[in-house]
């Protein structure tokens, strides 16, 4: 056995020669970007390696590394052997993210599921044989039938206080004294982020949020790379599964903590996810999810024990999983529709939440139809030449001016890459000022008539926009396809449903753009990089995190909660792969 040794934290462990970088790293619980799962397609896994036996560079990796990263000993860990003890350097450790937590609330009357009932034990009728017999017509109960209800009566008799609570005027648990207090975490999980937010169902009040990276990142970027993970790998379900419930944990922990609540008076979770998530939460397969004819194993709402799925709060707490549509128009979607209050509106309006899968939504007056579109990373930043997370040191913001690039950089230090909002706003530059032409290629750096072309270098006999000099960022032709691809996606997707629905681009009323990354994007970069048209551009509005303000109101409103589940079911869903000339559609979206 080869031992390797982490520089950065001192960690050391065994290894057998001959395995993956990236495998050591994982089975010893090292957390490393890995957008596309490891199979050596995203170039993101960078590690230093100081020294040790290693395999030769790949062709892989002669395409993603540059030539001053080969001479400082950067390999991609998904592609390189470790032969014998071996020492590196993790790069690329910092985790402080931007994460939007907030979002559009709608007018809501608060008629929370989860309720209490307080009893004064002395003032029950004691003519009767049993604990059971004295509260039953107290808490309006036919008979108390669970055990650790029984077992929590007989404590609240010797203390002489009893509170009860109840789920949808269930019963669900008893506490031996008095409690009024009750708190619910709402939850959005996202392909990239979760954020969990601490609700006093009492007075409906936000006390806080928090937030952090997917921790599911590190077995692929977007639920294609996490399903075949799972897939082709023993206890892939497994990790993921746990790596999710641990980062859940965690997030309930914290909060919590920093406002001195205990962690047993949370009562009850209530989760929005898209469909592959909700099934990797509650440890289900989503195999099927990933294959034609793309079925989920359920869709819809789920109320279950937290203790059966390891989730840590009131020993008799229970987790609300939203209902989804199809295994990709999932339950964040529908808590989107609610939100946004698509069922009641009268006019024709777009819903479009722009992330690693794009979900499109359209209600013509009131009557909904959905599909969803593969985006891929690149909006995101992943799948980028010099695309990071929306972290500090990332480009959030570019435009280009007479004086040269002024960027906007998260932080206010020096750039160290691109996230989504960059890449999107560099996109929209670069068609601006014409240094690509229609089909999206980039023009010749010899071009006379363009004032903008000293912007374009080569290097290798390859074309590059220099957004930076020093450190040196480029946004390659690859790039730029990238984002093409996740541009023509979006498009061909609104305009199939307009189609399915008779409806012109002209009579659409209001385009909502909503999730995490879609409230980063300006109007300007949104219509200048072509994925919201110029005719819409004035008619657009940011709902911000609509998925997690869904899961907020169905731990307040008994009402939300079963508007989700009704409108669930009356949501169209549109196979694009299916529609005839789709592909066609695909293809001239593909133009700016």
């Amino acid at each position: 056995m080869a031992v390797m040794e982490i520089t950065n934290d001192n960690n050391k462990f065994e290894f057998r020669e001959g395995e993956f970088i990236f495998k050591i790293l994982q089975k010893n619980g090292i957390k490393i970007e890995v957008p596309c799962g490891g199979v050596g397609t995203c170039g993101k896994c960078k590690v230093r390696v100081v020294g040790g036996d290693i395999s030769p560079l790949s062709s892989e990796e002669l395409e993603y590394l540059s030539k001053d990263e080969i001479d400082r000993g950067i390999r991609l860990s998904c592609l390189t052997k470790a032969f014998g003890n071996v020492k590196i350097e993790l790069l690329n450790t910092d985790e402080n993210h931007k994460i939007l937590t907030d979002g559009y609330m709608p007018n809501l009357k608060i008629n929370p599921p989860i309720a209490k009932k307080i009893i004064n034990l002395s003032e029950c009728e004691s003519k009767k044989n049993n604990y059971e017999e004295i509260v039953k017509t107290k808490l309006n109960v036919d008979e108390i039938s669970d055990i650790e209800c029984l077992k929590a009566l007989q404590k609240s008799f010797k203390t002489g206080n009893l509170t009860s609570i109840f789920l949808n005027d269930k019963l669900i648990g008893i506490e031996p004294k008095n409690n009024e207090k009750v708190y619910g975490i709402a939850i959005d999980i996202g392909t990239t982020t979760v954020v969990a937010s601490l609700i006093d169902i009492l007075n409906g009040t936000e006390i806080a949020s928090e937030t952090m990276i997917n921790p599911q990142k590190e077995y692929g970027s977007d639920v294609l790379s996490r399903i075949d993970f799972a897939n082709k790998n023993e206890n892939g379900l497994e990790l993921l599964n746990k790596a999710i419930i641990t980062g859940i944990n965690k997030l309930i922990f914290d909060l919590a903590t920093q406002n001195k609540i205990a962690v047993e008076n949370i009562y009850e979770v209530s989760i929005a996810a898209n469909t592959t998530m909700m099934h990797f939460l509650l440890n289900i397969s989503a195999e099927s999810i990933g294959k034609s004819p793309y079925l989920p194993v359920f869709l819809s709402g789920k109320n279950i024990l937290s203790k059966d799925i390891g989730i840590n709060i009131s020993p008799f707490g229970r987790i609300y999983c939203l209902p989804g549509v199809s295994g990709y128009i999932g339950a964040d979607i529908v808590a989107g529709v609610i939100v946004s209050e698509l069922l009641k509106t009268e006019k024709n309006v777009l819903f479009i939440d722009i992330g690693t899968n794009g979900e499109i939504m359209l209600s013509k007056a009131g009557i909904l139809s959905s599909c969803s579109c593969a985006a891929g990373p690149a909006l995101e930043g992943m799948n980028i030449s010099y695309g990071m997370r929306a972290a500090d040191g990332a480009i959030e913001g570019i435009k280009f001016t007479e004086n040269g690039v002024e960027l906007k950089v998260i932080g206010n230090t020096n750039p160290v890459g691109i996230c989504g909002s960059g890449i999107l706003d560099s996109i929209s530059e670069i068609v601006r000022t014409g240094l690509v032409g229609k089909t999206g290629r980039l023009i010749n750096s010899n071009s006379s008539d363009k004032e903008y072309k000293k912007l374009i270098i080569e290097k290798n006999s390859k074309k590059f926009v220099q957004i930076s000099k020093n450190p040196e960022i480029l946004v390659s032709q690859k790039d730029i396809r990238q984002v093409q691809l996740a541009k023509a996606a979006i498009v061909s997707g609104f305009l199939a449903l307009l189609d399915e629905n008779n409806l012109k681009m002209e009579e659409i009323d209001e385009v909502i753009i909503a999730g995490q990354f879609g409230k980063h994007l300006t109007v300007e970069s949104l219509v200048g990089s072509g994925i919201i048209p110029e005719k819409l551009g004035k008619k657009i509005r940011y709902i911000g995190n609509s998925s997690k303000t869904g899961a907020l109101m169905c731990l307040l409103s008994k009402e939300s909660r079963e508007e989700m589940e009704s409108v669930s079911k009356d949501i169209t869903y549109y196979e694009l792969s299916t529609k005839e000339n789709y592909e066609k559609l695909f293809i001239d979206s593909l133009n700016f």
